[in-house]
This record gives C-alpha cells, structure tokens and sequence, in this order.
C-alpha cells in the first residue's frame, strides 16, 4: 500500500489512467470537463469550475440533463461541508384528485413535470464561493449551442434510443430530431435557441428562467397544452442550504444531502455493513456481493417506505439510522438470502454528475438530471427548454409520505456524495443510474476505504446492482464462481452486459499531499482532466 492510503495497482480490464493533479475536473463529458477546467485556469476555483461544466452538460449531453433540470450539491468550502437542496418542487395545483386518474404516476408529459432546480443551484453556488463573474460561466456552453458541438458516442447511443420514445412529442421532435432523426456519433448538432435562453440566464442571473421572460414562455405552453406548472410555481422556487447527514463508515464518513434524495439509504447500507466482516473478505467475491446486497435491500426498502419531500417524511433521517436499529438489521443477515421482500428497517435513470477540486483545497460534489433521458418530452418552444419528468418520483398511494400533492418535493435518485477522514476531505464522488446510485456509493466506499483501491480501479471493477425487485444483477466480468456461489445461497441472479445498468462513476480523491486523483468510468464518454 502507498503512502496515498491507497493501491496503484489496476486488477481489473480498464479503458482509463487516473490523472494526478494539484487541481481536478472529473465529469460523463469531455468537453465539459474542459469548461471546467478552462474556468479553473481563468481564476476560478472549484465552484466555478462545477458550474462551467455543469451548464456545459446542459448542451453537450442533453439526453441525461438540461436546464430543465433539478441538482443537488456538496461542498467542502475548504473549513466545512455545505450542502444544496436545488431540487424543485410540484405545480400548485397538484392534488392527488387531479392525478389519480393515472393508477400510477406517468413517465412522461406535463403531469411529470415539477418546477426545474437546476439553475437556482447555479446562481446560489456562484454567489455563495463563486470567484469569476457568472456570465462568464457560461461561455463554453453557449460556444457549443451556437457553434455546435461533436455529438460523443454513448450520447448518440442514448439520443437514438429516445427518438421513438417521444414520438407523440411535436416540439421534441423539432429540437432533438431535426433531420427526422437522433445525430450520430461524430455530427456536429448546434441548439441556437437554448444558446439564447443560456444568454438569458447569465445576464439575468436565473431571474428571467425563474421570474421574467423565460417563466412566461413556459407558462404559456403548458396552458396551451394542459399542463398545471404556472410563473407563480416558478417565482416561488427556491435552492435550499442543508446540513449534510454524516454517517461514519469504519475510518471514514460517508455525507450525504438528506432526503428527499435516495443518498440516506447508502449511508444505512453502511451503517449495517459496520456491523459484518466485509473487510476481510476480498472485494467482488461471493460472500463480499452477498452481505453487501443484503444490507443494500434492506436500505432499498427503507428508502422506498419512508424517503419524501423532508417536510413530508414521518420519520427523520436520524432515526433510519439509529444506532440500535442498524445493529438489529445486521444481526439479522445471515449467510444466506433472506426471503422477500426484505424486512423492514426497525425504527422507533439518467443524470450527469460532476466533481471538481482545486490547489487551495476546494472541492465540490455535484449531480444534476432531468431523470428519464431527456425527462417528460416537453420542450418550451423557441427556448430549448426540455423540462425533467422528476413528478414520476411520486406516488399516488393516499397515506404515503411520498405522495403527490402541491409544493412538494418528489422522492429523488440523484444524490452527490462526499467522503472525510477526521473531519478532513478524502474524496468527492458520485455515481450516475438512477437505482443505481445509493448502490455505487456503497461499492465506491467499500473498495476504496476498506481495499484500497485506487479511484479507478474502482470504477473499473465489475458492479452488482440489486433491482427495484430485489434481483441481484451482476455486471459481465463477474466470475461465474460468484454469480453460483450467490445462487446457492438463495439470490435471484442475473448477469448481464448492459453497461446501462451500473451507473457511471466520476472521483476526486485528496492525496496527503494536497493533490489529486481524479478518476472518470469507462462506462461513459467522460473525462478526469487536471492540471
């Protein structure tokens, strides 16, 4: 083991090099990454490098997010961690009367469709640590929308999946699908009218999105086409500032943004993993994936019982992790399969992630997302505007905390994370695939801090993810030995090579030294670009 705390050694097949660095961007898109870090070299510092790539993503990955999107973020200011709930809550004049109707929550069109976040997390960052003006902050992103960019390969892959997905769609269809179809890998696609609407934003620091002409235009279609979200809804959003949750992990903590994001279930997963040897047992072997998967439903079902807008929840976030309740989840494991669905925890799909980091020992964890691809299949016309579908987050059983209603938060995948050692910086990582992501916050924990493999190691290791039904999937590469050794102990198994499936994970972890090592999956086109 190095002095680093970490294995340089790579025991896995992988496509990337970390990159070792005073400052760090690591994102799911090259050319974001290189915002982020031409606002770094500019004078900027973590922040503002977070929020170039961030608005950058905007344009050059428009099928996993857009300005129409929610975020969320943490940020170790250099002294302290500082959290960002900038998720959006649901249209005024949502009752579960109105939407009841549906059986279940819709995928797809304005009864998805809850006020965007994501912009309000931009101008609060900014004018919270930001060291560059905030129009600057957008250059590259609007270089790209006018200019046009080269459209990367896994960007292709899921555009085209989309274009039959938004057929009944007449404005997606005119800003995805010009030409009648989704652009290849290698075309140049240019956005001149969010090139416009990202020149709105910057001159009017959100308040035309949120307040002025932007919030009009977005008013009037949905009133055209039945849709509830109004400027008042707009007008009345606001980023909230949150105390991260902090859960110790062995040596380390694992902080996560507090409900109603999904993080709190890799933190209980943890926490009951605290309590087994997993640290003894070589990483991605039967018995490893076994208990790991165990701990990780019983959080899953937590997650989906008690996870809700925070004003909504029954239980505080604190209680799901109490001490007494986390120990009798654990004795409870055992080694074999528990029968389904998983006991109940005792109490008294398609996001961009980034992470920046920079010399004078800022960092910045950060995730944004329009949640289903491109999200409802709604686009403002003449704005390049295509609004998230986050509403499908909600439920439409009456008693549930997570149940639709007014000025609420929906339930939310997307969640940044954050690891400190001694109440110092060790590593700012997220992992991108809706269900997946409280999952690869518990694998990216365990192989690094109880293994210690170096950051892109572990993003190269094979994943395994437990479904929404309790299904143990296992990424190709798995050896077959383990994928038996799970079945013989009573799982569900299948292995598959739908990359899509396990996330992709972007890492920065802090070197004794003050450096970093940045890290970015194979399993995306992105980049770890540092200098």
């Amino acid at each position: 083991m190095h002095a680093s705390g970490i294995d340089w050694s790579f025991p896995y097949a992988s496509k990337r090099a970390p990159v070792l660095a005073r400052n760090a961007v690591a994102t799911s898109q090259p050319l974001a990454a290189s915002a982020g870090i031409e606002a770094l070299r500019n004078g900027g510092n973590a922040v503002d490098a977070a929020l170039a790539t961030a608005i950058a993503l905007t344009v050059v990955e428009p099928c996993n997010n857009g300005v129409g999107s929610d975020a969320f973020a943490i940020v170790w200011d250099g002294e302290r961690l500082v959290g960002l709930n900038a998720s959006g809550r649901s249209p005024a004049a949502w009752t579960l009367d109105r939407l009841a109707h549906h059986g279940v929550m819709p995928h797809k069109g304005w009864d998805t469709v809850t006020v965007p976040g994501a912009v309000s997390a931009w101008v609060a960052l900014s004018r919270r640590f930001g060291a560059l003006p905030f129009p600057e902050l957008f250059s590259a992103a609007i270089h790209y929308a006018r200019s046009g960019f080269h459209v990367g390969h896994e960007t292709a892959a899921i555009w085209a999946r989309a274009a039959d997905s938004f057929s009944d769609f007449p404005t997606f269809l005119d800003h995805f699908l010009p030409d009648g179809r989704a652009p290849a890998a290698g075309e140049v696609f240019a956005n001149p009218d969010l090139a416009e609407t990202l020149d709105s934003i910057a001159r009017t620091a959100g308040e035309s999105f949120y307040r002025g002409e932007l919030a009009e235009r977005m008013e009037t279609t949905a009133r055209l086409e039945g849709g509830a979200l109004r400027r008042s809804d707009l007008a009345r959003h606001c980023a909230d500032w949150v105390e991260p949750l902090v859960q110790p992990y062995r040596s380390v903590a694992l902080a996560e943004i507090p409900p109603n994001g999904q993080g709190l279930a890799a933190q209980i997963a943890l926490a009951i993993l605290g309590h087994l040897d997993t640290h003894r047992d070589a990483p991605g072997s039967a018995r490893w994936t076994h208990l790991q998967t165990e701990a990780m439903k019983i959080a899953i079902r937590a997650a989906f019982d008690h996870f809700a807008d925070p004003n909504a929840m029954r239980l505080a976030p604190e209680s799901l992790l109490e001490p007494r309740s986390i120990a009798a989840a654990a004795a409870g494991i055992t080694e074999t399969a528990a029968p389904l669905p998983p006991v109940a925890l005792p109490t008294s799909q398609d996001t961009v992630y980034l992470t920046t980091a920079d010399a004078n020992g800022m960092m910045v964890s950060m995730i944004q997302s329009n949640y289903m691809g491109f999200g409802s299949g709604i686009v403002v016309p003449g704005t390049g505007i295509a609004l998230q579908n986050r509403g499908a987050g909600f439920v439409l059983r009456p008693g549930h905390p997570n149940v639709v209603g007014p000025n609420k938060r929906p339930y939310h995948t997307i969640i940044p994370g954050f690891v400190t050692r001694n109440g110092s910086p060790a590593m700012s990582f997220g992992v991108m695939g809706g269900h997946m992501q409280h999952q690869g916050h518990v694998q990216m924990v365990t192989r690094i801090f109880d293994h210690g493999e170096n950051p892109q190691a572990a993003c190269d290791a094979p994943r395994w993810h437990v479904t929404p039904d309790f299904t143990v999937a296992l990424e190709n590469g798995y050896p077959h030995n383990v994928a038996q050794g799970l079945v013989e102990r009573g799982h569900t198994v299948e292995v598959t090579a739908d990359h899509r499936l396990f996330g992709g994970a972007q890492l920065i972890y802090r070197l004794p030294d003050g450096g970093y090592c940045a890290a970015s999956d194979h399993r995306k086109e992105g980049a770890a670009i540092g200098f």
